[in-house]
């Protein structure tokens, strides 16, 4: 079916209007009539053929602006898109340069120094493993990306309890809670459960954990809460770290923005994190945004449609 551009939508209100006045008009006399009358008078009728030669040249004039305001911003959406693409081609191939010239240092090191010590050449294949590892980590988010930009159709979708799959998400982040002192508060309701994919769902709070984890700071506590509203849930995750500065806050969701790149990729972070949370929230009819809690630290409230 083919799209309903803004421009046919501004003809055929036009247009529409136009018609309905046009009838009224001269089928009730200048409104005087109480009923429909036949248009018996001469000069009904050639008023009538008159507003129809009008309706013609006022249609075709207003379709050949409509055809040119689609064509320009069907131009500035392309140009939009063209330059979103390159921008994000660059940020890809220079995010992938950095692991692979470390794997390619490493392995050409261990290859051109065949009596390294048996310690040190263990040292750089763990260096390796780990940056590919993050060069794996890199490849999937960028492909689940991919899945909610190109194939958001074809994603199953199916009944999620979000109650258990977060509960899930608690035990498999202990580990890295505890290294980091830190405390989680699942705060959720039993059994929320909604209708959406499974995968994009875990996406969502796991990275969001996984966030905190990584940035909120040694000691910090995280709590995850919801309630319902209406025809969605309604949730809070949120933590009592270091927050983030105002300034970058509108930018916290774009893919591949970091505060402290260093800092970021040296956490295993692939800067797709949050890009990923948002598009899963806006695939399964919500939204998200992010403030800085009073407290200290960040605050994200999202919405998930049940």
């Amino acid at each position: 079916m083919k799209k309903v551009t803004e421009g046919r939508k501004m003809w055929f209100s036009v247009m529409a209007i136009f018609l309905t006045n046009v009838v009224v008009f001269i089928l009730f006399d200048d409104y005087e009539r109480k009923v429909i009358a036949p248009l018996n008078d001469s000069n009904d009728l050639h008023l009538f053929i008159f507003s129809i030669i009008v309706m013609c040249l006022l249609g075709y004039i207003l379709y050949r602006y409509a055809k040119r305001m689609d064509e320009r911003i069907s131009r500035e959406q392309l140009a939009k898109e063209s330059a979103m693409r390159r921008e994000l081609t660059q940020n890809i191939s220079h995010e992938l340069k950095t692991p692979v010239a470390s794997i390619l240092g490493y392995t050409d090191t261990i290859l051109q120094n065949p009596y390294m010590s048996e310690e040190q050449r263990k040292k750089f294949i763990e260096r390796t493993n780990i940056q590919a590892q993050r060069l794996t980590a890199l490849l999937q988010d960028i492909s689940t990306l991919n899945k909610m930009d190109y194939a958001a159709d074809r994603l199953n979708k199916e009944r999620v309890n979000i109650s258990e799959l977060v509960s899930d998400i608690v035990e498999e982040t202990q580990l890295a809670l505890e290294q980091q002192q830190m405390t989680l508060h699942n705060c959720l309701p039993e059994d929320i459960c909604v209708m959406g994919n499974t995968t994009m769902l875990y996406s969502i709070f796991r990275n969001l954990t996984d966030n905190a984890v990584n940035y909120a700071g040694t000691g910090a506590v995280i709590e995850i809460s919801a309630q319902p509203n209406g025809k969605y849930w309604d949730f809070t995750f949120s933590d009592n770290g270091i927050g983030v500065p105002p300034e970058h806050l509108p930018r916290i969701f774009e893919r591949f923005y970091r505060l402290d790149k260093g800092r970021s990729r040296s956490m295993g972070g692939t800067g797709l994190g949050l890009a990923i949370v948002k598009n899963a929230v806006l695939l399964h009819g919500g939204n998200i945004t992010v403030e800085n809690a009073p407290q200290g630290g960040l605050c994200f409230h999202f919405s998930i449609k049940r």
